[in-house]
């Protein structure tokens, strides 16, 4: 079989990523020798390949500067509304690559560092992650920083530096286990610190109510130090500012114990309190209610909104003395979106910085908060919500509890005077949730604070309004919206696949990458046996690149012709991973009986972390793991069926096994998945998707068309009348002999005859208390899974359908959800308009 290509060795044949011209290959290499020699390497006599990765980040990040200083300069010139993106993650893996194509540099910096002697894939592949951020919300911010940078909107993405990210997992004996992610220790060539702008934050205290105010008095403070990320446009010399905080203990931090000799004990005490922005917490759907999230929450917020006042008061580049004395301009000149509720805190923070500080009256300082703020809601898995704690509050953020009662008593008093003597709506409405445990409820808080709440597919959106959010739709329905989830083409094509990006742009040009809506253009071709046979030979060099790669990882060979089953995505109950387990389990027995049938091979992968205090969620992990063993060395099988577990998966990763699936399983059970971003990136880069109608993919059907995807189970309002009438799961363990079969080999030890009782505890949830009902959709999902099958037999029908997917997967761009944004909540306008270049003459 022939090697791969390198994804190198198919961008000298491409267009996509602009030609490289000769005086810019020139410079490059000249300024990469210069950064190795001068930068890095200075009194050693040898180059490691880190030192030429940063070398080569250093020559691209050159290229950003002067374009992130001239954007800067424009948007003070022309003084626009400015939209502050505040989310506790950025998932934004590699930057090298992305900063390179945004540029337009890609194919001058190959030519360079292949003149040089140097391998770019070996080069990129040094580059850590930067996983600040557990999965798609905080993928999600990544791709909309790209998208706004992109439109050309003066944009700020404001989260925390967590000096550890998401943990790295390795799988030892079939178990998950974490390793921190110290993804800083050898620097970080993207970031500048920027210790001018440091801004105290305070905590703890009590509150003083004086004749000249309020006063939050005897705080502990600890410093913000921002430092700042470039995000650049594509290719519009756009380049705007992701800023993240790191928390550091002030001089004088505890030092008033040195009189009584304590001077070694407060210096090192210097650490808890920049234990704030050490590590990100590793829950996914989960809200865990400790005092040091609730600091990180806070934290953000209240640096963010002093930076936020600053820049609202001066305006003027390089100024830092204050224009604007008034607020009333305030909601026209800042937009504040809360990814989530883990910002909502800037709600009250907002609140107790007009009034308290800049002295408004409430009315006043309530009107330009919430014409300010707008909420996106993530999920609706009770889990999920945060409800804090009052007595925490209390003791950390007394001042901001004092303001939340406040806001609920004018709330309540709004609502009873709408529904008087409705005693049962004021509780469920209220933002004070009473109980053994007196809490806040952070999505109330953000619905009531915000002018605008949107779901993030239009099936949530509708769910929210239904039910978590419907008294509150009833009271003002006009401030409910829906923003369905986008991806961005850049990172998702273009960088990934860059074979695909280079056949479409050959059949209808290169402006798809920028308005993805132009893919529509490719339906003309779906008939076109050239272009059938391109799509199916870059899908199966993909796959050969990928299966090579699983070959050095994994030790296991792969069938390259086989159909590429993929699920990646967190480990978590509802996106029902046991399914598919119970799925190859079926195809497993089914080859054992008939051996001499013939049958379509499948490599099945799974991938994903699990919270590392989820149980399940581990569970699930070893039970695939136990799977593959049993299945992969059974020589019954060969290579018909393959099931594998990918280690550590993260945004780097999954821009390799993206490009390399052929099914795409996005299979939660129906009203619990707000909308999903992977099951984009499957559909844009041309595997089928098999999936319940839940989330963004009711949307995706309804573009491809139905006949184009392989659609199964339960419906929103199967589930519900299920809820109703109650699901047992024994009835369908009873009625059918294959999900029979399968049950008493995870029970009698089958697939763990060591451990004959290992899976006990999933055989328990699934025959007992299994709220995500994955029975009452096993046999509409075997039958699906044999019409994948029968199709896959048949490539060109197979290929005609993948095109049909990926001419349709436009609305899916994150440049629309965002245009969407800008128009609808921020209310302002995206362009396409360049700003000029670093070295070009001022307008």
């Amino acid at each position: 079989m022939s090697r791969p290509l390198s994804d190198y060795e198919k961008r000298k044949q491409i267009s996509v990523r602009g030609l490289a011209g000769v005086e810019n290959v020139a410079d490059l290499k000249k300024n990469f020798n210069r950064h190795l020699h001068f930068t890095l390497v200075k009194d050693r006599n040898v180059a490691t390949p880190r030192d030429y990765y940063f070398a080569l980040a250093h020559t691209v990040r050159d290229h950003l500067v002067g374009r992130w200083i001239r954007t800067q300069q424009y948007y003070y010139e022309k003084d626009p509304k400015r939209i502050y993106y505040l989310s506790l993650e950025f998932y934004m893996g590699r930057t090298l690559q992305n900063t390179m194509v945004n540029l337009g540099l890609q194919n001058a910096c190959d030519e360079a560092i292949y003149q040089l002697g140097l391998d770019m894939e070996e080069l990129q592949e040094i580059e850590e992650d930067a996983g600040l951020g557990n999965g798609g919300l905080g993928r999600l911010a990544a791709c909309f920083l790209d998208s706004m940078a992109t439109l050309g909107l003066a944009a700020y993405g404001y989260g925390i530096r967590y000096e550890f990210g998401i943990f790295n997992q390795k799988i030892s004996g079939g178990w998950q286990v974490e390793e921190a992610d110290d993804w800083l220790r050898y620097g970080n060539p993207w970031e500048k610190a920027r210790p001018e702008y440091m801004i105290p934050v305070h905590f703890y205290g009590h509150v003083d109510h004086g004749p000249d105010g309020t006063k939050w008095v005897d705080t502990q403070v600890i410093l913000a130090l921002p430092y700042d990320t470039p995000i650049p446009g594509y290719r519009n010399n756009t380049v705007n500012t992701m800023r993240l905080w790191s928390a550091r203990a002030p001089n004088e931090f505890n030092l008033k114990d040195f009189n009584v000799g304590g001077y070694i004990q407060a210096v090192l005490d210097r650490n808890l309190a920049e234990n704030i922005s050490r590590v990100l917490y590793p829950n996914d759907n989960f809200f865990e209610g400790k005092e040091l999230r609730l600091k990180q929450e806070y934290f953000v917020v209240a640096a963010t909104l002093q930076d936020i006042i600053r820049r609202f008061k001066s305006s003027k580049f390089g100024s830092r003395d204050p224009v604007r004395t008034s607020f009333d301009a305030f909601p026209d000149k800042v937009a504040i979106q809360l990814n989530d509720t883990h910002p909502s805190l800037a709600i009250p923070e907002l609140m107790r910085v007009l009034v308290d500080i800049e002295k408004l009256d409430w009315d006043k300082a309530w009107d330009i908060t919430v014409r300010t703020c707008a909420y996106t809601n993530h999920t609706v898995l009770p889990e999920a919500l945060e409800r804090w704690p009052v007595h925490l509050l209390e003791t950390l953020l007394p001042r901001h509890l004092e303001i939340i009662y406040e806001i609920n008593q004018r709330f309540l008093d709004r609502v009873n005077a709408m529904y008087p003597g409705d005693l049962d709506r004021l509780r469920r409405m209220s933002l004070v949730e009473e109980g053994s445990i007196k809490r806040i409820n952070m999505a109330h808080l953000c619905i009531v604070g915000s002018h605008v709440i949107n779901g993030v597919a239009r099936i949530h959106s509708d769910i929210l309004k239904k039910t978590i959010f419907k008294d509150f739709y009833e009271l003002e329905p006009h401030k409910f919206q829906n923003k369905t989830n986008g991806i961005t083409p850049r990172r998702w094509l273009v960088l990934c696949n860059p074979g695909l990006a280079e056949v479409i742009a050959e059949r209808i040009g290169e402006e798809y990458i920028s308005d993805l809506d132009h893919l529509k253009k490719l339906l003309a071709f779906v008939d076109d046996e050239g272009f059938i046979r391109d799509v199916a030979k870059i899908k199966q060099e993909n796959k050969l690149k990928f299966a090579a790669y699983l070959e050095e990882e994994y030790k296991v060979k792969i069938n390259p012709n086989s159909l590429f089953d993929v699920q990646v995505k967190r480990i978590h109950e509802y996106k029902r991973q046991l399914l598919n387990c119970l799925h190859v389990i079926t195809l497993y027995n089914r080859i054992k009986k008939e051996p001499n049938q013939y049958f379509v091979p499948r490599t099945v992968m799974i991938g994903g972390k699990a919270a590392p205090g989820y149980h399940m969620a581990k569970m699930i992990i070893k039970l695939v793991t136990a799977i593959g063993d049993v299945i992969n060395n059974d020589p019954v099988i060969g290579d018909r069926l393959k099931m594998i577990f990918l280690e550590n998966y993260r945004v780097s990763l999954a821009e390799k096994v993206v490009p390399a699936a052929d099914l795409s399983e996005q299979i939660s059970t129906a009203g619990t998945e707000a909308s999903g971003t992977g099951n984009m990136k499957f559909m844009l880069n041309g595997a089928l998707t098999i999936g319940t109608m839940d989330g963004a993919n009711v949307e995706m059907a309804e573009e491809a068309g139905e006949e184009n995807f392989f659609i199964f189970g339960m419906r929103v309002e199967d589930v519900e009348e299920m809820d109703r009438k109650g699901y047992c799961a024994k009835d369908y363990y009873d009625r059918i002999p294959e999900l029979r079969q399968v049950m008493d080999q995870l029970s009698s030890g089958f697939f763990s005859p060591k451990q004959p009782e290992l899976f006990k505890d999933i055989v328990n949830m699934l025959m007992n208390n299994d709220r995500f009902k994955v029975f009452a959709d096993y046999e509409a999902y075997i039958k699906c899974q044999e019409n994948v099958s029968a199709l896959y037999r048949n490539t060109k029908e197979w290929t005609k359908k993948v095109i049909k997917n990926i001419a349709t997967s436009g609305k899916f761009s994150s440049d629309r959800t965002i245009a969407q944004y800008a128009r609808e909540i921020w209310g302002v306008e995206p362009t396409h308009h360049k700003i000029p270049a670093p070295d070009d003459p001022r307008e």
